[in-house]
């Protein structure tokens, strides 16, 4: 019997606050559960705008604790209720000075499993993320979830293959990698460099990018949010590129393992040769 399983994912305009954008996010989720899926992600600071777009303090106040913030309970209520695994990323402050880019991975039965936090900070116009993020510390883990297992990867991450790859190797079957990326230099790498990844690495990746422009820049967010399975083909659809949308496909993570088999490239690896990629 094929180990299918229903994901989702969604792409959404900032509704101007935080309680209307949590409570959006919330219904997109109980119709991903209507419609059968068992695992939703959402975009990159999902609760709060694009604040990177510019370097002021005030925008400091949409971060929160995780676990024990007021965004993850609600969220793990969300999951008990839904039945759903479920991807949160928030702005995280661990403590005075120290704030993280962060996604929060939920268990379908509301338990907090654990998070990721983003390595790879951009400092350039519109991503002005060192301003507010430390680098991620907690390494590369992968959540065995109700539905399997579960990696996180955020935005700027993508362009950076070796963290892709420690996620293989730390058996992820689904990485979920939450965006917030414009029209512009890099759009055209979107529908390359995860595909890419989900090759080289052999499993399934969602991509998920914020859509429309907000009120802190002129960022023009593109949406075209999608799946991609181990072989580097859409499943279903994109996104659209202008528009909100929830994404609900069919995963066949039986398809992991097959493709593992095929194309062996686990098995040719040669990390005793790689000692120059990590020298400084």
């Amino acid at each position: 019997m094929a180990n299918v399983v229903r994901a989702a994912l969604v792409q959404a305009t900032w509704t101007g606050d935080t309680e209307s954008m949590v409570a959006k996010h919330e219904e997109h989720a109980r119709e991903a559960a209507r419609q059968g899926a068992k695992i939703i992600g959402f975009q990159e600071v999902f609760n709060a705008p694009y604040f990177c777009q510019v370097q002021e303090p005030e925008h400091y106040r949409w971060a929160e604790p995780v676990p024990d913030g007021p965004t993850t309970s609600r969220m793990q209520e969300l999951a008990r209720e839904t039945g759903m695994v479920i991807v949160v990323p928030v702005f995280e402050v661990e403590q005075s000075g120290f704030y993280y880019n962060t996604a929060v991975v939920i268990d379908a039965d509301g338990s907090v499993l654990g998070k990721y936090r983003k390595h790879h900070i951009p400092q350039v116009k519109g991503f002005w993320e060192k301003y507010y993020f430390k680098p991620g510390n907690l390494g590369w883990p992968v959540f065995d979830t109700a539905v399997g297992k579960i990696g996180v990867y955020i935005c700027y991450d993508r362009h950076f293959p070796e963290g892709w790859r420690q996620l293989g190797l730390n058996g992820a079957q689904l990485v979920y990698n939450p965006s917030a990326t414009h029209r512009g230099l890099s759009s055209h790498l979107w529908r390359l460099e995860q595909p890419a990844a989900a090759v080289a690495n052999e499993y399934f990746v969602a991509a998920i990018n914020r859509v429309g422009v907000e009120e802190y820049g002129d960022n023009d967010f593109y949406g075209t949010s999608y799946f991609v399975d181990p072989r580097g083909q859409f499943v279903g659809d994109t996104a659209s590129d202008k528009e909100e949308e929830l994404v609900v496909r069919d995963l066949d993570f039986d398809l992991v393992e097959e493709v593992r088999q095929q194309w062996a490239f686990y098995r040719d690896r040669r990390p005793d040769a790689y000692e120059g990629l990590v020298q400084p």
